[in-house]
């Protein structure tokens, strides 16, 4: 009879320690993904205040800038404080739902610093379920958000006058974009590693680009070389392309310049698709790096 080292069985008594799956199958992956997606919106339900601050800013743009700039800003050669509102919202959605992809950054972050990526390396789980269910998670968040918006929106006058269908697609290209960016954000919280730098860094790169496009004012009230730059900002063409599908673009406004904004809905998917095909890749190795320190 064979001892138990030589039959390859472990005699310590220890209890195997689980590891994480090398290579994962796609629905594994996807189940994976969608189980730390439910962590992340439970700790959402947990603690309200990561809702209710996401929320709320948004909310105060939206009042501020209809009621207190939009008897001041011109629209189409006349000021009308309507057609600024209806002309607004797009633009509020756009810079919302892009600043609400910056939890995704946040919150790898704080789990680097808290060391809750480790407890995931030690579970046996898909290496890309953290990211896909932090992402997921997010969407999700956008999506409550641009509800409790929308509902705002048209408390204060504004009206969608388009079709279901375009409607849906404005909604959809607004959750897509802004899932993109998420992938972005995952990175760069992987990268810095700290909340505090990372909420820095990225209000410092994310502010100006969302003022500097046409979430606001028309893009005519721009100086030259502002206006060519903002003419090509994705967050220019989301917001155009929204402004469309919603029906919102007040009457004499002139046709947009420049290839970008006169197809915006391509424009902002082809710029989606290469961010992800960038950043996917580049925020699972940086978090198989950072996760291994």
């Amino acid at each position: 009879m064979s001892s138990p080292s030589s039959s390859g069985q472990d005699t310590s008594g220890a209890t195997p320690q689980p590891r994480p799956v090398a290579s994962a199958s796609p629905l594994q992956a996807v189940g994976d993904g969608w189980t730390v997606a439910r962590r992340n919106l439970i700790k959402i339900k947990r603690v309200p205040d990561l809702l209710v601050g996401s929320i709320v800013s948004p909310i105060m743009f939206i009042l501020l800038f209809a009621f207190v700039f939009g008897g001041a800003i011109s629209l189409g050669g006349q000021v009308d404080p309507d057609a600024y509102r209806e002309f607004l919202i797009a633009g509020i959605f756009a810079q919302t739902v892009i600043f609400g992809a910056t939890i995704t950054g946040a919150g790898m972050a704080q789990d680097l610093k808290t060391g809750i990526i480790d407890r995931f390396r030690s579970l046996p789980m898909a290496p890309s379920a953290v990211l896909v269910g932090r992402t997921t998670a997010d969407v999700v968040n956008n999506v409550l958000t641009i509800i409790i918006m929308s509902l705002t929106s048209l408390a204060i006058g504004w009206r969608i006058y388009t079709s279901v269908g375009e409607a849906l697609l404005g909604y959809a290209l607004l959750l897509f974009f802004a899932y993109c960016i998420s992938w972005v954000m995952a990175f760069f919280g992987l990268l810095v590693r700290t909340p505090e730098v990372f909420s820095n860094v990225t209000f410092i790169v994310i502010f100006p680009l969302t003022f500097i496009a046409n979430t606001f004012v028309p893009l005519e009230s721009f100086p030259g070389p502002l206006r060519w730059f903002a003419s090509w900002n994705p967050v220019s063409t989301v917001t155009q392309a929204t402004r469309e599908l919603f029906g919102n673009l007040p009457a004499g406004t002139p046709e947009p310049s420049g290839w970008a904004l006169q197809n915006p809905v391509p424009y902002t998917v082809a710029w989606g698709l290469v961010i992800l095909v960038i950043f996917v890749p580049l925020t699972v190795r940086q978090y198989q790096r950072a996760a291994a320190r």
